[in-house]
């Protein structure tokens, strides 16, 4: 959902652009958070209670508005019209997760105000069949979107394709919906992708990030041979650079705060440029050195995918690429920021955003099934979903050295 989270709310969102809707969506009727919180099998659990060993039960792991992370019990969703009820195998912690649990709140409408089960990175094996779904079957593994906009004839955004702002979607896991995080997870048949069968769980939760990474090098137009500017090794800008990569992009030079994260960047691809930035260097000397580094290729850097959301970082990616060149921002940062206007203008940067992503699922699937992106060695780290809570601790631990965090059941 969240392409990256650098600790301040971002005080607006794209659905704000959209016309307010005046009625809801039958998504948002039928995902109702009251419907779980209110179930008389709702149980916020503790640890050491048996049901986080009883493997029929439907566990899953939520934040709340006291910046808890905790386990719950919820009932076990029945298939309903249009519905696959799914057995979640594989979930990725995203910095949306960590970022909610955390402070709460991402923007004026994202806010975290009850229990509210995390997730959205997930892949599973579909169990249940509703009513008039005939193009899937019981056994079949997914990954799933969980990004579900309301498709009315009424919405803008739904019918011109860009369903990614439409005001009434259903973003599992961004508050007030419950999230994938979970044992079983019903959704709507049309939002969930089959997995090819040299595509593992693991992978099939990795598309989500993929598809962020996606969408953003789509939108900003990356071509063959185009020399790219990465800002941040992060699991997006990791994913960002194995795409561009994938691509033909070259040269690609990768800027990140952390060595580990740098070196982490080489074992991927191996003739990346790495530029460790130091916390006191100005945007304009972090610019200067990245354009050292490209002046070994004899090139000026054309493109830059910024993925942090800070401004020093964007501004020092507007001040490494050549005349005309793009900043295109993946990252998410605070409402407010400052660049450079004059400079920007007087070398025709444009600079450009991308809120979460459209139609990105099967070329995402595509590319991990040809080969040409592997997705496996981005996840460092793996928990048991009873250890959910671990698995969240160490994902918003820098000091663990967490590129990807999944939470896998099995058995």
């Amino acid at each position: 959902m969240c392409p990256t989270c650098n600790g301040k709310s971002n005080d607006s969102t794209a659905v704000e652009s959209a016309p307010n809707p005046a009625l809801k969506s039958q998504y948002e009727t039928k995902y109702d958070p009251k419907k779980i919180l209110n179930d008389p099998e709702f149980k916020i659990l503790s640890q050491g209670d048996s049901e986080l060993q009883d493997k029929k039960l439907n566990i899953a792991c939520a934040y709340d508005e006291k910046h808890n992370i905790k386990m719950i019990k919820k009932p076990i969703p029945k298939a309903r019209e249009g519905e696959v009820v799914i057995r979640i195998r594989a979930t990725g912690i995203c910095g949306s997760d960590v970022h909610f649990w955390k402070h709460g709140q991402i923007g004026p409408t994202m806010i975290v105000t009850d229990t509210c089960g995390s997730g959205h990175e997930s892949a599973g094996e579909i169990i249940e069949i509703g009513e008039n779904v005939k193009q899937w079957k019981v056994g079949d593994r997914v990954a799933i979107e969980c990004g579900v906009p309301c498709g009315q004839a009424d919405c803008d955004m739904c019918r011109t394709g860009r369903y990614n702002a439409c005001p009434r979607v259903v973003f599992f896991s961004t508050p007030p919906y419950h999230g994938t995080l979970t044992r079983y997870h019903a959704h709507p048949a049309s939002w969930v992708h089959k997995l090819p069968d040299n595509l593992s769980y693991e992978e099939g939760s990795l598309c989500e990030p993929l598809a962020v990474a996606l969408a953003g090098m789509e939108r900003a137009g990356v071509q063959l041979g185009d020399p790219v500017l990465i800002c941040g090794a992060g699991p997006i800008g990791l994913i960002t650079l194995i795409a561009a990569h994938a691509a033909g992009c070259y040269p690609i030079i990768i800027t990140d705060l952390q060595e580990s994260r740098l070196d982490f960047a080489k074992t991927l691809v191996k003739n990346v440029k790495t530029l460790q930035i130091e916390r006191n260097w100005s945007s304009q000397e972090t610019a200067n050195k990245i354009k050292e580094l490209g002046k070994e290729h004899n090139t000026n850097i054309k493109l830059a995918m910024e993925c942090t959301g800070f401004e020093s970082s964007i501004t020092a990616a507007i001040h490494s690429v050549v005349f005309g060149g793009k900043v295109f921002v993946i990252g998410v940062g605070p409402s407010e920021q400052k660049y450079p206007f004059g400079y920007c203008s007087a070398n025709e940067i444009d600079l450009q955003y991308q809120y979460r992503y459209a139609n990105q699922y099967p070329k995402a699937i595509r590319l991990v099934e040809g080969g040409l992106i592997d997705l496996k060695p981005l996840v460092t780290h793996r928990f048991p979903l009873n250890k959910a809570v671990d698995a969240f601790h160490v994902a918003a631990d820098p000091t663990q050295g967490a590129i990807k965090v999944q939470i896998q059941d099995l058995d």
